[in-house]
């Protein structure tokens, strides 16, 4: 590595406080909702990105995916890469324009849309998820081309749409319709989720699994339940015997936390207004995040066999939907080269070892594992994603711009 480039890159990425703000600042009052939140979409968000980067030197590349929901017809994906002294493999570094409703303002203590400083927090909706990430990457390659340095690596930005809602006018419409743009070389880098030594790098997840069980009787008086089939008693028993999936997938993986399957009862809607009528409806929801070691169909076929039991046992009808089924992606290796990159840099900046892990959610990341693009989860956050008062410290943005740099400047 070029120990006098990474200095020169470093020393600019140390400079860029005020441009952290006043990229946070910019990014956040442009509210990029989706129309599932009654949004118009990311296309102010992305214009203003793709006029800063071009703005910068860089082309920029915009794929746009219809969507009839939003004013203009279509959801922005931008593309950029900064090229460098090699053609492969880069680093890719994909983060997401869309963000969350901000939910109950009263939870706020400010404008959500107007980011605000103290000291070295930002609040603001977005400033973290994904904005944190999003600027990090921005600011590396803004600092080589202020430094007049190329990187080793070519670094590339891909600022998609829609991530919080499906990704299906974002990352999987960049796959299904312009696979070109990735290569498996690729070290992929998704700044997504983390910690706030940004020691963990995520390489795999669990299987997701999301079921609406809707419990039918017959409804009658409270003081004559034999006239009637208790559909809430049906769906109480029905949960406890579905806490028996514990003790069939029982299997542990030290790489997740917490490192079991886990199978867990939720949303309950009301049934009857009154206490003395016995419901002839219920209806409740499970969400089971389920090890990688096993397959979703077997799970479904001991549900199967626990809803059997209960239609008998109280002579109901139980219907069953899946809201969300994911199976998970075969996960990167914890020693693929994108994460041994980020543990080199992690190492050699920081003087820290970073750890692979698994996680109960889902990501982005899945869609590139699917396709067979090893990819990693990272970035230095205190978790904050879709809370009131969201918030990131400008250092963490910073210190991560630096992680991306190094890794750009490694030998291939």
């Amino acid at each position: 590595m070029n120990k006098e480039a990474l200095k020169a890159v470093v020393n600019r990425i140390e400079g860029y406080r005020d441009e952290v703000i006043a990229l946070e600042t910019e990014l956040t009052r442009r509210q990029a909702l989706g129309p599932e939140s009654d949004g118009q979409g990311e296309k102010e968000k992305s214009a203003f990105l793709k006029s800063y980067l071009e703005g910068m030197g860089l082309r920029v590349d915009q794929y746009d995916a219809p969507d009839d929901r939003v004013p203009c017809g279509y959801r922005p994906n931008l593309v950029s890469i900064l090229e460098g002294e090699v053609s492969s493999p880069r680093l890719m570094v994909m983060a997401h324009t869309d963000v969350v409703p901000p939910g109950d303002l009263g939870l706020w203590t400010g404008d959500p849309w107007t980011v605000r400083t103290e000291g070295d927090k930002l609040i603001g909706r977005g400033v973290e998820d994904n904005q944190a990430g999003l600027v990090a990457g921005v600011l590396a390659a803004k600092a080589f081309k202020e430094a007049g340095v190329t990187p080793r690596l070519p670094l590339g930005l891909v600022l998609v749409a829609d991530e919080e809602t499906g990704s299906k006018y974002g990352l999987k419409y960049l796959l299904e319709n312009h696979r070109e743009l990735f290569d498996k070389q690729d070290l992929i880098i998704i700044p997504d989720a983390g910690n706030p030594k940004g020691t963990n790098v995520e390489v795999a997840e669990k299987s997701i699994l999301w079921m609406k069980f809707r419990t039918l009787g017959k409804q009658t008086h409270g003081s004559t339940p034999e006239k009637g089939k208790n559909a809430h008693k049906a769906a109480a028993y029905l949960i406890t015997r579905l806490d028996t999936l514990y003790r069939q997938f029982k299997k542990k993986n030290p790489l997740f936390g917490p490192p079991i399957s886990t199978f867990e009862p939720t949303k309950k809607l009301a049934n009857v207004p009154n206490i003395n009528t016995i419901p002839g409806e219920d209806i409740f929801f499970f969400d089971c995040r389920v090890l990688p070691e096993y397959k979703l169909a077997d799970v479904l076929k001991v549900v199967k066999q626990l809803v059997a039991e209960t239609q008998k046992k109280f002579g109901v009808k139980i219907q069953v939907e899946f809201p969300q089924k994911e199976s998970a992606a075969p996960p990167t290796d914890p020693k693929a080269p994108v994460a041994r990159a980020i543990a080199r840099a992690m190492s050699e900046l920081r003087r820290r070892r970073t750890n692979a892990v698994g996680i109960g959610g889902g990501t982005v990341a899945k869609y590139f594992r699917d396709g067979g693009f090893p990819c990693v989860v990272w970035a230095t956050l205190d978790e904050r994603a879709h809370t009131a008062d969201e918030y990131v410290y400008i250092p963490y943005i910073l210190e991560d711009a630096k992680v991306l740099a190094h890794i750009a400047l490694q030998d291939a």
